[in-house]
């Protein structure tokens, strides 16, 4: 019956918890203006919706999603950042150590590709958790930082006290 409950719980949490970029568009979504490399511009961010961790100690997903809008191919050439922001402090997500350091991902016109966001979550006001309440997202080559709202409570920390428990893949190919 609590399995149940719980996965309906984070069902529900998945489909409400969509989270806003600091424009206040609501969808989740947002546009990165002219900045970086020629095509970097030209690409639509969406954060979640998330495989939400249920319990503390438990693990969720965040999937991020890149789309190009520009009007031809557009080449990613590294990993994204992300930044926990908790508080005023800002904390960086360390690269899953699968994604490797140089990466490329090569996005025809409206092409999608992803990475997802792996986290742990921490005991809500735990000493060894983070807080967040908001996640920052910036492309290889962009200059602009997409925020967006953390629903998902919070993150453990690792045994360090310091760094969050919590990675990033590199970019992987999305649809056909």
């Amino acid at each position: 019956m609590r399995a149940t409950s719980l996965t309906v719980a984070a069902l529900a949490a998945a489909l409400l918890l969509t989270a806003c970029d600091d424009g206040g568009a609501g969808d989740g979504k947002t546009q990165d203006s002219k900045a970086g490399s020629a095509c970097v511009g030209e690409l639509a961010v969406e954060f979640g919706p998330a495989n939400a961790a249920p319990a503390a100690g438990d693990t969720g997903n965040v999937p991020v999603t890149v789309t190009n809008r520009s009007g031809g191919k557009c080449v990613l050439a590294g990993l994204p950042t992300v930044e926990f922001d908790a508080g005023g402090t800002s904390t960086s997500v360390a690269a899953d150590e699968a994604a490797g350091a140089s990466t490329e991902m090569t996005l025809v016109k409206e092409a999608s590709t992803s990475f997802t966001l792996t986290y742990v979550r921490g005991e809500e006001g735990g000493s060894k958790s983070l807080a967040v309440e908001t996640v920052k997202v910036r492309l290889p080559g962009s200059g602009r930082t997409h925020s967006f709202k953390w629903s998902y409570g919070d993150v453990a920390l690792k045994s360090d006290g310091k760094a969050p428990d919590a990675s990033v893949s590199g970019f992987q190919q999305t649809g056909d």
